[in-house]
């Protein structure tokens, strides 16, 4: 899994901008049942939005998204205030919806 180019950033960042947001992170913060909740949006979409409910701190907000990315083997496109965005390339070149040049 190589690191995205910050051109490619840009593009994801753009394309997630009409999304809603897919997964909210709680109080509980990083559990099995959300990296399973994400796993599963990003296999049927590829890329989603990640909302901080209960977090204020950026420190905080990028351990637990970094944590979240390295279990469902994504990538952070960015964060913007209190919403992370993830993307993970379709294994299955059919199902492929984004290309990134």
């Amino acid at each position: 899994m190589k690191d995205l180019k910050g051109s490619q950033r840009k593009y994801l960042r753009g394309l997630a901008h009409n999304l809603n947001p897919a997964v909210f992170i709680g109080q509980k913060g990083v559990t099995q049942a959300l990296i399973e909740e994400v796993d599963t949006a990003l296999e049927a979409t590829e890329l989603i939005k990640v909302k901080f409910n209960d977090f204020k701190e950026k420190d905080q907000k990028n351990a637990l998204i970094q944590a979240v990315a390295k279990a469902t083997k994504s990538h952070v496109a960015g964060m913007i205030g209190h919403v992370a965005i993830l993307y993970r390339q379709n294994q299955v070149v059919e199902k492929q919806k984004i290309n990134l040049i």
